[in-house]
């Protein structure tokens, strides 16, 4: 692997790191703002939406995530 190859590699760890990390902020966020409305199920009306939205924006970061390894999977198998 040449040396700007396992820079990139390191850049790309950091990031998935950095993402995950933002995962778990949203978590937390998810889970106080459900306890200040006392409402915990997705399904009743009376839901947040605050933590609609950031539920929905974690499920996009996962799934960029999800991306971002596979293609570090691929890059090292490629090595």
């Amino acid at each position: 692997m040449s040396r700007s190859g396992a820079a990139g590699e390191l850049r790309l760890d950091a990031l998935v790191a950095d993402l995950w990390w933002r995962v778990r902020l949203m978590n937390t966020d998810i889970l106080e703002e459900e306890a200040r409305a006392g409402v915990f199920d997705v399904l009743q009306p009376a839901y947040p939406l605050l933590a609609l939205n950031l539920r929905a924006r974690r499920d996009n970061l996962v799934s960029t995530i999800g991306v971002l390894e596979q293609r570090a999977r691929s890059r090292s198998e490629a090595a």
